[in-house]
């Protein structure tokens, strides 16, 4: 297994990588008080049965990829392949106005979890954003998105804010949330 750049050559076996999401929990997002007052507490609750959803990559983070591939555009996309085929991919690119470094998309091929592939590719992300001075490392996630929640945790990153209207005005019902996680580099 190598973990690499991305080259132009690749871009058409990216779409194979299996990024579905597997989970039997979610984080459960409550609201408290008011206005300025409000606050938010997240508890993991188990669901009714498992949850898969086959998570494609979408065609606007397809032609930010391809953009930055092709040199088009700036920021990093790296690879890990296994016997000539992708199997995990890993799209970042600076945000100049804040100073970091923010994670488009990172996906492990179903088949190939639970073998640090996510880590080692959030690693080198932020390696990177040290080597280029950036100030943090960012990066979201969907509170029905356990996985990627606790892959995020346990590389560092922390959870700093949410958004319960990102996707509809009814994220918190929907169990949607979006969650926002900052690495720190200083």
């Amino acid at each position: 297994m190598e973990i690499r750049p991305v080259m132009p050559a690749d871009l058409n076996q990216l779409m194979e990588i299996d990024g579905t999401i597997e989970t039997t929990d979610f984080l459960f997002i409550e609201q408290s008080g008011h206005g300025a007052d409000t606050r938010w507490t997240l508890h993991p609750r188990p669901l009714r049965q498992k949850q898969t959803a086959s998570n494609r990559l979408g065609e606007d983070q397809w032609f930010t990829i391809r953009q930055i591939v092709s040199g088009a555009d700036e920021g990093m996309v790296l690879m890990a392949d296994h016997q000539q085929l992708p199997v995990a991919l890993m799209a970042a690119q600076p945000r100049s106005q804040r100073n970091i470094l923010q994670i488009l998309d990172l996906r492990v091929d179903y088949d190939f979890r639970r073998q640090g592939l996510g880590s080692a590719l959030l690693f080198g992300v932020i390696q990177q954003a040290r080597e280029k001075g950036h100030r943090a490392v960012a990066a979201s996630a969907d509170s029905n998105n356990i996985p990627a929640v606790q892959l995020l945790l346990k590389c560092g990153f922390e959870l700093c804010g949410l958004d319960t209207h990102r996707h509809s005005n009814h994220d918190l019902v929907k169990e949607t949330v979006s969650l926002f996680f900052y690495a720190s580099l200083d």
